[in-house]
């Protein structure tokens, strides 16, 4: 009986090593575009993300001029949306967007772009442990964008408010990653590049929560390199918009040239 096996298993190698291993059976061979699309569909319905994928790339290469074959790619965009794989998301997107620049579906395609961008933000947050705003910024800007491009398109798309309130949260996150740039310029000395990155700030987010302290190290740098009408004027913008800034109640006996301190967080 062994015997019989062993002969069995030699002559299945055989017939590999001659006619390749053998393939797997495709069990879309025949269908319709419309069937294989309601099968990737049921597949994504149980989350079965990576198995609607391999249906969906048969759809688009198999139908690529069909309804469904469009709709396979955002499809396909949102199962790697929600595998996490960001790259590969908005790569399809972006493809997507070439080939049916007129699609119904189009804003949905800039908001999955953005969010994909977004949620990567949070997975780099988990891996490191470190908040998003002390690293490189490049994600924030890229999600920050898609949105912007989303609302500048599409201003009554049904994803606005939600594509609003997640660039007022990346506003910040980008304004407060200047910022902490500007801080170490602060402690080292560099007067000048803090300053710059601080009117960057107030130019470019001037809606965002880290104006005070950005206008702050602007009167501290400034005081620094001894320019005092420069000081004394944002100092005025200061009181005028911040009335009842720390800076005015604990920073009293300070000079003003160490007031960004304050704000220091490391």
């Amino acid at each position: 009986m062994r015997i019989g096996i062993v002969v069995i298993m030699m002559l299945f190698l055989q017939a590999c090593a001659i006619f390749g291993p053998p393939t797997e059976l495709d069990d879309t061979k025949g269908l319709s575009a419309e069937r294989i699309y309601e099968k990737a569909s049921e597949e994504m319905a149980n989350k079965n993300y990576k198995k609607s994928v391999e249906y969906l790339k048969k759809l688009e290469s198999r139908y690529p001029n069909s309804k469904y074959g469009a709709q396979a790619k955002l499809d396909m965009a949102y199962a790697y949306y929600k595998q996490q794989d960001a790259a590969q998301c908005v790569s399809s997107v972006e493809r997507f967007i070439k080939i049916h620049p007129n699609h119904p579906n189009l804003d949905y395609a800039y908001y999955l772009k953005g969010v994909a961008y977004f949620k990567e933000r949070g997975v780099l947050e988990k891996v490191t442990f470190q908040d998003i705003s002390d690293r490189d910024p490049k994600v924030l800007r890229q999600s920050f964008l898609a949105f912007k491009d989303l609302l500048t398109l599409y201003p009554n798309t049904r994803y606005g408010k939600d594509a609003t309130e997640r660039m007022i949260y990346l506003k910040n996150k980008l304004a407060d990653h200047e910022l902490h740039v500007a801080r170490h310029y602060m402690k080292v000395k560099a007067y000048v590049a803090a300053l710059n990155r601080a009117k960057f700030v107030i130019e470019s987010y001037p809606d965002s929560s880290f104006v005070e302290e950005a206008l702050v190290i602007t009167i501290s740098a400034y005081d620094n390199l001894d320019m005092n009408d420069l000081k004394e004027d944002n100092l005025r913008i200061l009181k005028q918009n911040y009335p009842n800034s720390p800076m005015f109640t604990k920073g009293q006996d300070t000079k003003k040239r160490d007031w960004w301190k304050f704000w220091d967080k490391d």
